[in-house]
This record gives structure tokens, sequence and C-alpha cells, in this order.
């Protein structure tokens, strides 16, 4: 077994959501690549839209790390993965410190993932309505466990530079926390907000966010202070990998013909993990994206489909205008394209969306009843059981997965088939079904990584190569 060492990385975290993690990452991430430095972007936890910022700021795709979903080998051999050719890690972190998956258990929180990659954690602290307060709450985080290396802090939404000096003579008394900057309040650093939380990057153009972020905190925050702090934890071990653990890309397939997996992509349809899209790759898929708000018709040759989720409630009108991409859609289903669709992609395929307004709009009707927008958010992470066999599934097979949506599936007495089983979690007490299968369409609102199981990207696959394969056969058939 050989010892593999992890590069020069650093967490954000915060005592709670909504202190201005994103937006430093964010402009920490565009001022380190403005360096010159190959910097490697994170988020902790079952995240869509924050990654969306770090990528276009380190200009690659940003992973999630996601202890609970994915376990701890799995996440430590992608991490090493994706971080084998960067300069830096920045990892955003999720919620408060030791938010994890209950109150008792801290499994998935950035302090996990801290501890599982030796990283030292700099605190986000939102100070615009504290002085030697400040003070207690790093104090409290640094000692409510010892193996959470709480090494660095930058305040947030400072009032002055007196309240900023408040701030750090306050932290410096009281702790050996380096104080590595404050940023002050500021209108232009402020980001739009809806239901789920921020507006993805994909529905509007962020540059000059990203550059206002990234000049507040290459005013604001000692840019090198953080680089010294980062490298001086090169040297931990990660250990338990072999070298080709450690340095390999997924495998890729070597089928031949490489086939046609259609992907949804615009500004209704954004939440995908890269890392599904990168396994579908490995297992001989090539991926065509696709917009049911812009275009007419699916990628000539797809062997099979992706709806993923999104905001298809944002864009209802726009989705049903489009009845050429619906009916296409509809007809694919009906024809028995394997049709994968998760929360968004659900909502697509159903008879019909009613928006926040009431208003109904028609989709592509392939799943009986509707969706209809509500108050109430569900959200949780998920052991989802698969209850009976089909393309991407096996019966009895479990995998670990999220929720987060405020719609639901209003379905006729006369419903279909469910695909999974969620067993019972800590956010939720029962078992109980969801999801459903019509034809080859699997369609759920519980998000899956890949990761997690990488077999079904080999399913998928085979499923679509099957497809693109059945035409051809029934020509040779019908010739003989």
């Amino acid at each position: 077994m050989v010892d593999h060492f992890l590069p020069p990385r650093l967490i954000l975290a915060a005592p709670h959501s909504g202190s201005g993690k994103t937006t430093i990452a964010a402009g920490l991430i565009a001022a380190l690549a403005a360096r010159g430095l190959r910097v490697a972007p994170f988020k902790v936890g079952p995240d869509y839209i924050d990654p969306s910022f770090h990528a276009q700021a380190a200009g690659q795709p940003c992973h999630n790390l996601d202890a609970w979903m994915l376990g701890e080998d799995a996440l430590r051999e992608l991490f090493l993965r994706r971080t084998r050719d960067a300069d830096i890690a920045v990892i955003e972190g999720v919620m408060g410190l030791f938010d994890g998956v209950a109150g008792h258990d801290e499994t998935g929180s950035t302090a996990h993932i801290a501890r599982l990659l030796s990283a030292p954690v700099v605190l986000v602290l939102d100070a615009q309505a504290m002085a030697r307060t400040a003070a207690a709450v790093v104090k409290g985080l640094c000692e409510f466990d010892a193996r959470v290396n709480v090494a660095g802090v930058i305040f947030n939404r400072v009032g002055s530079p007196t309240h900023a000096r408040m701030l750090r003579e306050a932290v410096e008394e009281q702790t050996e926390v380096c104080v590595l900057g404050a940023l002050p309040r500021a209108e232009a650093l402020n980001l739009p907000e809806r239901h789920l939380g921020l507006m993805p990057a994909a529905e509007h153009d962020i540059r000059a966010w990203l550059q206002a972020a990234r000049g507040h905190v290459e005013a604001g925050v000692d840019v090198d202070a953080v680089l010294t702090l980062a490298q001086a934890y090169p040297h931990q071990p990660a250990l338990g990998f072999t070298a080709n653990q450690a340095t390999a890309q997924p495998p890729v397939s070597a089928q031949p013909d490489p086939l046609l997996i259609a992907v949804a992509r615009d500004e209704a349809f954004s939440f995908l993990y890269p890392d599904n899209l990168e396994l579908l790759e490995a297992a001989g898929a090539r991926l065509a994206f696709f917009s049911p708000l812009h275009d007419a018709s699916l990628p000539d040759g797809a062997g099979a489909l992706i709806l993923c989720g999104g905001f298809p409630e944002l864009y209802a009108a726009q989705l049903a205008a489009n009845t050429t991409m619906r009916a296409t859609i509809a007809q694919a289903a009906a024809d028995g394209l394997p049709i994968y669709a998760e929360c968004g992609g659900l909502m697509y395929l159903c008879e019909a969306l009613v928006d926040q307004a009431g208003d109904v709009h028609p989709m592509c009707g392939v799943l009986p009843g509707r969706s209809l927008m509500t108050p109430r958010l569900t959200l949780g992470y998920r052991v989802a059981r698969a209850v009976r066999d089909n393309w991407l599934w096996r019966t009895g097979e479990t995998i670990r997965g999220h929720e987060f949506h405020y719609s639901t599936w209003q379905m006729p007495a006369s419903a279909p088939e469910p695909v999974y089983a969620l067993l019972p979690t800590a956010y939720q007490s029962e078992t109980r079904h969801e999801g459903a299968q019509v034809r080859n369409v699997i369609a759920s609102y519980v998000h899956l990584h890949f990761l997690a199981r990488p077999a079904l990207a080999e399913r998928m696959a085979h499923a679509a190569r099957a497809w693109s394969s059945r035409p051809k056969q029934m020509r040779q058939e019908k010739a003989t």
C-alpha cells in the first residue's frame, strides 16, 4: 500500500448558512486563478447551484464532496483524482461547520470533510451585528471538536475599518486563529435568490458579479496568507489508496462506435453532477446537450435521454409553448426510448405543471397527473431501494440520494408502479414509495450521484447501445 499526498487545500466554513461562503469562495477562487494558479473547486454536500459559480471562477468544473452519499473511500478517491494537477484546492462548506445528517450525527458535514482530508478550515463570519462576541463564536467553533483545525477567519459584512479592527483585536486576544481579512457590506456582492436558494449561474451573466467578488477579496483579504495557510498542509498522506486508485481516471469502456445519450441542459434544466456525465463517457457514451426550451428536436441518433432537475416551474410557459419538443419526447417515450428523469425532469414529463401563480401549463404527458408548486419544501437525504428490475436497476439494490423541491406530483388513482421504496432515515420515519416507471421511462424526485453506484452509468450506456442497435437489427431481420 502506497501513501499519496494531498495538495495544498483549505475549506471555507461558517457558523450558519447565509454567512457569505459562496461569495468569498468564488472571489477567492477567481483571485487565485488570476495569479495563474490551477484551482480545483469543490462544494461540500448535494448542491448544484453554488458549484456553478465556482466553476466559472476557476474555469473548470466544480465537484461535490458528499461523504454521506458517496462514502469516505469514494470521496477521498474523487478528491485525489480531481486535484492531481491542481496547485490548490478550494472547498466551500455546507450550512454550519458541524451540521450533518442529524443533530447527533455530523456525517456529511463540513467538519467531516475537513477531518477526512486533513484540511485547514477558514471561517467566514457574518459580523454585521457583533463585535467582541465574534471571538466567542470563533473560540467555540475551535474548541467544539479538537480534530477540526480552525486555522483562519474572514469577517464578512463589516461596517467600517473601526469595526474590522475591533473584530480582529477580539479574536487575536482570545484565540490562535489567524485573521485573514474583512469584507465590507456591499450591494454589488448580493446575488439574486428565490425559493431554492441562489439563482444558478446558467440563468444569468455573472461576470460582473465575479469581478466584484474577486475585487473585494483582493482588497480585503490577505490572499498571500491564505496561500501560505493552504500550503502548510500538503504533506498529510491519504492513507489506504494504491497508486492506480490515486491517479487513474474512471476506466474507459472499449466498446466500438460510441453511443449517444441526449442530456437536457439550459436555463430550466441545469442540475447535473459533472461526475455523472464523466462516468457515462467512461462507459462509452458520447453526450449531446440539448434545450427543451429552445430546440425543436432531440439530437439525432440518441439512444437514451436524461432530463435532469432545475427550475421548470419558472419557465413553464416557454416549455409549454415548445410543442414540437414536447411531442418529440412524448413520442420517444411511447417508442420505448430509455429516459431517466430527476425532479424537474419528472415535472416536465407530467401532463401539466401548475406554477406558483396557479396557472396550468401543458407538459409532455408521458406521466399521468400533474406537478403542483406548493409552499412546502421537501428536502433531505434519502435511501432508495429499487422495487423492480428495469434497464437501470436490479430489485433490492439501494443507493443514497437526496430530495430538494417545492412541488408535489398529483397522480390519478391508477398511478404507475413506483421505482423506489424510500427507507426510514433521520429525515423520514416510515418507508414510502417514490417515482414511477412507464415503459422505459424512469422518473423520480430523488437526485442521484452515480459515483455512489457506478454500475448505473454502465447500465445506462448499455441501454442506449441496445436501443441504438434496434433499427439496424430490425432492418437486417427484414432483409432476410
